[in-house]
């Protein structure tokens, strides 16, 4: 793993430098505690096996001076405690050391639950951080990237993924400040009590990191396979129950489900080989501990037996065994972390990639805020390619304030590409679209959009209420202006009529009202906004004819005294345009008000005669 990878995870965590110190503190006092509830074992040892009798006499401490002084001088003057208590009262001795372990042990978990405590509080705020970041981030970035990249892996990476990355944030919080605190106290302790054994111990460790690092090495590759498998997964959940009504009217419940358990057993295969990989390394580490656990009780065992010198009585042996074995906890964890980090590793990786996407689209560094539209648009020399295919070239076009104009076509012709270049969703390929004479580039995007309402043939409305739809985007909604926009949209009569009127939860995507009820919130929304320039993009071709009529009678008051740009198929709904222009292969080919062009062999005229209009 990069060094990079671990200071993204470090900075994730060091934001909240308060949870993370304290976390680590709260750790090494249990590291401390959790060792001398083990070493307080010792007293409890020498009385089981000695009488007050066979037990050595102990003189007072004396300070020697130095930093092993301090710790031969607190060894010290504790065994004379304690040989003192042995001698005087062996039974009150076993108390007091009983009740010191209790303490002991007592203190070690409260200061485990306190590391516990804080770092929950941080992993959590580490995933908001991140998984807001990505949100954010994807709401940033351009419609092309939306168009290649599926939602559901948009979300498995806002999900799954970001979930990794709270994993790695404890794992990197106990790789870094826990464990190997754990491991330098306990081996120093280890040390300390018999160097030769303690050497012995440390001789298989190259061995088991060398098996965890070629297990890790495959644990990531596999990772991300389960990753981008996962995203597939989520995609074809939210197209299936997107598309529930289409499912069932074709009796395609079966041959759908059947298709999701193929990649839904594909993911579980690649999630188990994870699982077990990740799993491996810490069982192969135990393994390796137990066997040097094992060798030396055997070896240190004997040498007892046998009388040989090695600087352990009976009892210290058997705590040597004892913080041995709690040695090997740390290492093994060590091992279990790292697979976590490796496992996380592909989850940052994919969380990068998107976060670092370019956004193609944002505003320059010395932008200009319009406030108003005043004159006129041009589009000069306009051209737009999308994946290397030209869609628009050569559209030279002036649009004059006030003006209603509409823009028809063929299906693919480039209309609605021409009105996502007005509002910046792509940038010009090659020349360029001016408000009032600046080119849109040179414009912030907020004050650009600001200027412009839509209205879409598909209503995309919020699982929020009717009034919030209404005002969209405005933090403090104005309710006798929401008010006011139902009434021009000819929606204030149904909304009235709804359970609990203006404050109605309009269900996903606005699925309790009716196409036509969702079109004319769509068109409030635009009247609230009270935009200088409106798109109405095939804003009535989905509706019946009783609906169309209201909605048409609502885009009418609406498109008074604006800008108004129109995209239509039905071409009865542009007769009164002050220009038509017609779009054919990504040019203009006619343009012209709709007698003219009907005076004349068009383009126009054929596609008014399919339609039944002269």
């Amino acid at each position: 793993m990069s060094m990079s990878y671990y200071k993204e995870i470090y900075n994730y965590t060091f934001k909240y430098k308060g949870l993370a110190w304290a976390t680590i503190l709260f750790n090494l006092l249990f590291v401390m505690f959790n060792l001398l509830s083990l070493v307080l074992f010792v007293p409890v040892l020498q009385l089981i096996f000695k009488s007050s009798e066979e037990l050595t006499a102990v003189a007072a401490p004396q300070f020697q001076g130095g930093v092993s002084g301090i710790v031969d001088y607190v060894r010290d003057a504790y065994n004379f405690e304690m040989y003192t208590l042995v001698k005087a009262d062996p039974k009150g001795a076993l108390l007091f050391v009983c009740v010191s372990v209790f303490l002991a042990f007592f203190l070690k978990n409260v200061f485990r639950y306190g590391a516990v405590w804080t770092q929950s509080q941080l992993r959590m705020c580490v995933v908001r951080d991140v998984r807001g970041a990505l949100f954010e981030k994807s709401l940033r970035l351009p419609l092309a990237y939306h168009s290649n990249e599926k939602k559901g892996d948009l979300m498995a990476r806002m999900n799954s993924d970001v979930n990794e990355i709270e994993v790695a944030v404890v794992s990197l919080l106990e790789l870094i400040f826990r464990e190997p605190l754990a491991i330098i106290i306990n081996l120093l302790t280890l040390i300390y009590m018999s160097p030769q054994l303690t050497l012995i111990s440390l001789l298989l460790l190259p061995v088991s990191a060398f098996v965890i690092s070629r297990i890790g090495k495959s644990l990531k590759r596999t990772a991300q396979k389960t990753q981008e498998q996962l995203g597939f997964l989520y995609a074809s959940m939210d197209e299936n129950l997107g598309g529930v009504r289409v499912i069932k009217a074709f009796n395609a419940i079966r041959f759908v489900a059947d298709t999701f358990a193929q990649k839904n057993n594909q993911h579980q295969k690649l999630a188990t080989r994870v699982f077990r990989k990740r799993d491996l390394s810490p069982l192969v580490n135990e393994t390796l501990g137990a066997t040097v656990l094992l060798a030396l009780v055997y070896f240190g065992g004997r040498l007892i037996l046998n009388g040989e010198q090695i600087g352990l009585s009976g009892e210290v042996f058997l705590t040597y065994i004892i913080v041995f074995s709690q040695f090997l906890r740390p290492i093994q964890s060590v091992s279990n972390n790292m697979a976590n980090m490796t496992k996380a590793q592909a989850s940052q990786d994919r969380i990068n990639a998107l976060l670092h996407a370019s956004e193609a689209v944002t505003d320059k560094s010395n932008c200009i805020d319009i406030q108003n539209f005043e004159k006129e648009i041009a589009f000069s020399q306009v051209g737009f390619s999308y994946q290397e295919q030209p869609v628009l070239q050569d559209i030279n076009w002036t649009v004059k304030k006030g003006s209603l104009v509409a823009i028809v076509g063929e299906s693919g012709s480039g209309k609605s590409t021409l009105m996502d270049l007005l509002q910046r969703f792509y940038d010009v390929t090659s020349g360029d679209i001016k408000v009032d004479g600046i080119d849109i580039r040179d414009l912030s995007l907020a004050s650009l959009r600001n200027l412009i309402g839509v209205v879409s043939q598909e209503s995309i409305l919020f699982n929020v209420s009717a009034a919030q739809n209404i005002a969209f985007g405005d933090e403090h909604p104005d309710m006798e202006k929401v008010i006011a926009a139902a009434q021009v949209a000819n929606a204030h009569g149904f909304i009235t009529e709804l359970d609990n009127g203006y404050d109605t939860i309009l269900g996903e995507r606005g699925n309790k009202l009716s196409g036509g009820q969702k079109q004319r919130i769509a068109i409030a929304r635009a009247v609230y906004k009270d935009p200088a320039i409106l798109i109405l993009d095939e804003a009535t071709s989905a509706l019946d004819t009783a609906s169309e009529t209201l909605v048409q009678q609502a885009l009418e008051k609406l498109m008074e005294n604006r800008t108004s740009f129109v995209i239509a198929h039905r071409l009865s709904t542009v007769r009164n345009a002050d220009q038509i222009i017609v779009l054919s292969k990504g040019e203009i080919i006619e343009r012209g008000q709709h007698e003219e062009l009907l005076g004349k062999p068009s383009l126009y005229k054929d596609l008014c005669a399919l339609q039944g209009l002269s």
